[in-house]
Protein backbone atom coordinates (compact mmCIF):
# COMPACT_ATOMS: atom_id res chain seq x y z
CA UNK A 1 0.00 0.00 0.00
CA UNK A 2 0.75 3.56 -0.35
CA UNK A 3 2.77 5.42 2.40
CA UNK A 4 0.14 8.23 2.55
CA UNK A 5 -0.78 8.55 6.26
CA UNK A 6 -4.54 8.98 5.01
CA UNK A 7 -4.58 5.29 4.04
CA UNK A 8 -4.45 2.94 7.45
CA UNK A 9 -4.93 -0.61 6.39
CA UNK A 10 -5.94 -1.75 9.70
CA UNK A 11 -8.82 0.59 10.14
CA UNK A 12 -10.04 0.05 6.75
CA UNK A 13 -10.27 -3.61 7.59
CA UNK A 14 -11.22 -3.25 10.87
CA UNK A 15 -7.99 -5.57 12.09
CA UNK A 16 -5.94 -5.94 15.10
CA UNK A 17 -2.28 -4.85 14.73
CA UNK A 18 -0.18 -8.33 13.73
CA UNK A 19 -3.30 -9.11 11.55
CA UNK A 20 -1.91 -7.97 8.56
CA UNK A 21 1.25 -7.83 7.25
CA UNK A 22 1.92 -4.84 5.19
CA UNK A 23 4.27 -2.83 2.86
CA UNK A 24 4.16 0.66 2.68
CA UNK A 25 5.68 2.92 0.14
CA UNK A 26 5.39 6.10 -2.46
CA UNK A 27 2.47 5.34 -4.92
CA UNK A 28 2.12 1.41 -3.77
CA UNK A 29 4.79 0.91 -6.69
CA UNK A 30 6.31 -3.13 -7.27
CA UNK A 31 9.46 -2.93 -9.02
CA UNK A 32 9.48 -5.97 -11.24
CA UNK A 33 11.62 -8.59 -10.28
CA UNK A 34 15.50 -8.14 -10.72
CA UNK A 35 17.51 -11.42 -9.87
CA UNK A 36 21.03 -9.43 -8.54
CA UNK A 37 22.23 -9.21 -5.19
CA UNK A 38 21.32 -5.43 -5.11
CA UNK A 39 19.22 -3.85 -2.35
CA UNK A 40 15.36 -4.82 -3.00
CA UNK A 41 13.39 -3.23 0.04
CA UNK A 42 10.11 -4.11 -1.59
CA UNK A 43 11.42 -8.11 -3.07
CA UNK A 44 12.64 -8.35 0.42
CA UNK A 45 8.88 -7.95 1.78
CA UNK A 46 7.17 -9.84 -0.77
CA UNK A 47 9.62 -13.38 -0.07
CA UNK A 48 9.23 -13.23 3.60
CA UNK A 49 5.65 -12.50 3.41
CA UNK A 50 5.08 -15.03 1.04
CA UNK A 51 7.49 -17.59 1.64
CA UNK A 52 8.60 -16.98 5.33
CA UNK A 53 4.70 -15.74 6.83
CA UNK A 54 2.98 -18.25 3.81
CA UNK A 55 0.41 -15.27 3.27
CA UNK A 56 -2.47 -16.39 0.48
CA UNK A 57 -3.59 -13.52 -0.92
CA UNK A 58 -1.55 -10.24 -1.08
CA UNK A 59 -3.39 -6.54 -1.88
CA UNK A 60 -1.43 -3.83 -3.92
CA UNK A 61 -3.79 -1.56 -2.71
CA UNK A 62 -3.76 2.22 -4.14
CA UNK A 63 -6.07 5.51 -3.32
CA UNK A 64 -7.57 8.36 -4.54
CA UNK A 65 -5.59 12.02 -4.34
CA UNK A 66 -2.58 9.98 -4.10
CA UNK A 67 0.78 12.48 -4.67
CA UNK A 68 2.57 10.04 -6.20
CA UNK A 69 0.30 9.84 -9.40
CA UNK A 70 -0.11 13.30 -8.95
CA UNK A 71 3.57 13.94 -9.49
CA UNK A 72 3.98 11.59 -12.72
CA UNK A 73 2.31 15.20 -14.02
CA UNK A 74 5.06 17.27 -12.54
CA UNK A 75 8.26 18.46 -13.36
CA UNK A 76 10.74 18.24 -10.49
CA UNK A 77 13.56 19.92 -11.58
CA UNK A 78 17.06 18.80 -11.47
CA UNK A 79 17.68 19.06 -8.10
CA UNK A 80 20.11 16.37 -6.00
CA UNK A 81 17.90 16.91 -3.25
CA UNK A 82 15.03 14.98 -5.17
CA UNK A 83 16.99 12.03 -7.18
CA UNK A 84 15.86 9.40 -5.33
CA UNK A 85 11.69 10.13 -5.75
CA UNK A 86 12.37 10.89 -9.23
CA UNK A 87 13.91 7.75 -9.81
CA UNK A 88 11.29 5.69 -7.96
CA UNK A 89 8.23 7.80 -9.43
CA UNK A 90 9.57 5.79 -13.05
CA UNK A 91 8.18 3.06 -11.73
CA UNK A 92 4.35 5.37 -12.48
CA UNK A 93 5.78 6.32 -15.59
CA UNK A 94 3.66 3.67 -17.41
CA UNK A 95 0.60 4.13 -15.90
CA UNK A 96 0.62 7.76 -17.03
CA UNK A 97 1.42 6.46 -20.13
CA UNK A 98 -1.76 4.49 -20.36
CA UNK A 99 -3.71 6.79 -19.04
CA UNK A 100 -2.74 9.46 -21.53
CA UNK A 101 -3.58 7.13 -24.20
CA UNK A 102 -7.18 6.21 -23.19
CA UNK A 103 -8.90 9.08 -21.99
CA UNK A 104 -9.71 11.70 -24.27
CA UNK A 105 -10.19 15.05 -21.69
CA UNK A 106 -6.68 15.58 -20.72
CA UNK A 107 -7.18 18.85 -18.95
CA UNK A 108 -9.52 17.39 -16.48
CA UNK A 109 -7.05 17.40 -14.20
CA UNK A 110 -9.14 15.18 -11.40
CA UNK A 111 -10.14 12.52 -13.83
CA UNK A 112 -6.66 12.21 -15.09
CA UNK A 113 -5.06 11.50 -11.63
CA UNK A 114 -8.03 9.45 -10.85
CA UNK A 115 -7.91 7.28 -13.59
CA UNK A 116 -3.93 7.07 -13.39
CA UNK A 117 -3.99 5.98 -9.74
CA UNK A 118 -6.55 2.89 -10.67
CA UNK A 119 -4.12 1.71 -14.22
CA UNK A 120 -1.19 2.06 -11.44
CA UNK A 121 -2.76 -0.47 -9.48
CA UNK A 122 -3.17 -2.89 -12.36
CA UNK A 123 0.51 -2.47 -13.57
CA UNK A 124 1.70 -2.81 -10.24
CA UNK A 125 0.09 -6.78 -10.20
CA UNK A 126 1.46 -7.07 -13.57
CA UNK A 127 4.66 -6.09 -12.20
CA UNK A 128 4.36 -8.66 -8.70
CA UNK A 129 3.78 -11.18 -11.51
CA UNK A 130 7.32 -10.89 -12.92
CA UNK A 131 8.98 -12.19 -9.59
CA UNK A 132 8.62 -15.92 -10.54
CA UNK A 133 7.90 -17.81 -7.73
CA UNK A 134 4.84 -15.11 -6.96
CA UNK A 135 4.11 -16.09 -10.73
CA UNK A 136 4.41 -20.03 -10.07
CA UNK A 137 2.34 -19.79 -6.61
CA UNK A 138 -0.90 -17.92 -8.44
CA UNK A 139 -0.81 -20.41 -11.25
CA UNK A 140 -0.16 -23.54 -8.79
CA UNK A 141 -3.27 -21.68 -6.54
CA UNK A 142 -1.52 -21.35 -3.26
CA UNK A 143 -1.74 -17.51 -3.68
CA UNK A 144 -4.05 -14.75 -5.31
CA UNK A 145 -3.02 -11.11 -5.72
CA UNK A 146 -5.83 -8.32 -5.77
CA UNK A 147 -6.10 -4.92 -6.80
CA UNK A 148 -7.77 -2.31 -4.43
CA UNK A 149 -8.68 1.26 -4.64
CA UNK A 150 -9.46 2.91 -1.64
CA UNK A 151 -11.36 6.04 -2.11
CA UNK A 152 -10.65 8.63 0.69
CA UNK A 153 -13.83 10.64 -0.14
CA UNK A 154 -15.88 8.44 1.45
CA UNK A 155 -14.23 5.44 2.71
CA UNK A 156 -15.25 2.61 0.44
CA UNK A 157 -13.05 0.06 -1.63
CA UNK A 158 -13.25 -1.07 -5.05
CA UNK A 159 -11.49 -4.08 -6.32
CA UNK A 160 -9.87 -4.50 -9.52
CA UNK A 161 -11.61 -7.36 -11.87
CA UNK A 162 -9.22 -9.03 -14.22
CA UNK A 163 -12.14 -10.56 -16.13
CA UNK A 164 -13.95 -7.30 -16.86
CA UNK A 165 -10.67 -5.48 -16.99
CA UNK A 166 -12.64 -2.65 -14.45
CA UNK A 167 -12.74 -1.59 -10.73
CA UNK A 168 -16.22 -2.27 -9.26
CA UNK A 169 -17.50 -1.87 -5.55
CA UNK A 170 -15.39 -4.36 -3.02
CA UNK A 171 -18.28 -6.06 -1.04
CA UNK A 172 -18.06 -7.39 1.98
CA UNK A 173 -18.33 -11.05 1.11
CA UNK A 174 -15.20 -10.85 -0.99
CA UNK A 175 -13.22 -9.07 2.33
CA UNK A 176 -14.28 -12.36 4.09
CA UNK A 177 -12.57 -14.64 2.55
CA UNK A 178 -9.31 -12.90 2.66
Amino acid sequence: GCSDSRVTPNLMLDTEPGDIFILRNVGNFVPSYKNDDAYHGCSAVIEYAVFVLNVKHIIVCGHSHCGACKSLYTDMGDSPDLMHIKKWLELGRRAKEYTLLAIEDKEDKENLYRNTERISIVHQLENLLTYPQIDRKVKAGKLQIHGWYYKLEDGTIEHYDGEAYCFKPLREENISII
